[in-house]
């Protein structure tokens, strides 16, 4: 029996994108032993996963720390795994395969790394450009297996196993119109609107359609949350009293809405897992080529300021660019509501066509 590790040190929607190597390997080895190696705040959307094995969640400060990352190394060494695939492929889970004395080191190659030490026995460039409708996070991904180990009947799609309690859960019963998650802040600044940005798509939505809006953020956002709701028009649709403590929480609650309005991150590819409709508000500054998974202009529909205004783009500089990267408000002001609205009409109308709100 085949032992293999997966490690994704990273966030919630890449812990759920690498899933899908975890799904296809499966195929591949079916009676092996798989060990999925993640940060411990992302493991809510690999439970119940019937391919994999093992979870080893890990504290991320935790394991930065050099003893701690080192005492990892041989942790792993003696579990004397086969197989290891690194779709993380920075420093931490570089050192791990490097250690690990595995006869198949599988991942990414990042030649602008300093460091030339033998960590892949199978090195893989990353894939210049999507070439499937499910973005090139996944293809990178599936990409991962293939290019080492055949492969037929790919499943490009991430996916989220509830339990039959979590689907039948019915915190939302008592509500009787369709209820809409809004993710009303990114997971960082950087990937976060505007307030009056949002408030304003909040306000477009509850003025136009009879529903109940939901807030999605993290634990230590509430503030931040609550300084959008106060400048928001509707409130009496916006319901704060229902929220999702955790990530599994989160998805046992995103099954039961109708669908997700939000800043791009985890909570899409969430939704997505779930089969829920999804339009996502990208930050200017990401690529969104390696994360529009499965966008077809009906189910999951998205806006990016490079497409609203491509020459903008080409006028900077690399410099300039990097600048953006680390504060990307500025261009986030040029994303207006409108521009957003504009996109988000014809989704709402394919979805809620039957919640319209009249007037007299």
């Amino acid at each position: 029996m085949k032992k293999i590790l997966l490690i994704q040190n990273k966030r919630i929607g890449d812990v759920l994108l690498s899933s899908v190597i975890a799904n296809n390997i499966k195929k591949v080895f079916p009676n092996s032993e798989l060990t999925f190696f993640a940060y411990d705040y992302t493991t809510g959307v690999l439970e119940n996963n019937p391919n994999i094995d093992r979870i080893i969640p890990v504290k991320e400060k935790k394991l930065k720390k050099i003893p701690n990352l080192f005492k990892t190394i041989l942790q792993m060494r003696r579990e004397k795994f086969d197989i290891i695939f690194d779709p993380y492929a920075k420093f931490q889970s570089r050192m791990i395969c490097l250690g690990s004395g595995a006869k198949y080191r599988i991942g990414f190659k990042r030649e602008h790394k300093k460091l030339k030490l033998p960590f892949y026995t199978h090195p893989v460039n990353f894939k210049k450009k999507a070439t499937l409708p499910c973005g090139r996070g996944i293809e990178d991904r599936i990409n991962l297996i293939q290019s080492v180990f055949p492969l037929e009947n790919v499943d490009y799609e991430p996916k989220i196993f509830l339990t039959e309690e979590e689907k039948n859960a019915t915190k939302l019963s008592k509500i009787n119109r369709p209820v809409l998650m809004l993710g009303v802040l990114g997971s960082t600044p950087q990937k976060s609107m505007p307030y009056e940005y949002i408030a304003q798509v909040v306000d477009y939505i509850t003025q136009n359609y009879e529903v109940t809006v939901l807030f999605n953020y993290a634990p230590h956002q509430k503030e931040e949350a609550l300084k959008i709701y106060e400048i928001c028009s509707s409130k009496e649709q916006i319901n704060l009293d229902i929220y999702a403590d955790s990530i599994r929480d989160f998805a046992v609650l995103m099954n039961q809405c109708k669908l997700l309005v939000s800043n791009e991150g985890g909570s899409v590819h969430i939704a997505k897992a779930l089969e829920k409709p999804t339009f996502t508000i990208y930050s200017p500054y990401i690529d969104k080529d390696a994360w529009n998974s499965f966008e077809d202009g009906k189910l999951h529909q998205s806006i990016h300021l490079l497409e609203e205004e491509p020459n903008l783009f080409k006028s900077f500089t690399p410099e300039e660019r990097k600048k953006i990267e680390a504060n990307p408000q500025s261009l986030y002001l040029k994303l207006t509501p409108e521009m957003i609205i504009s996109k988000l009409k014809p989704f709402l109308q394919h979805h809620l066509a039957a919640n319209v709100k009249t007037t007299s």
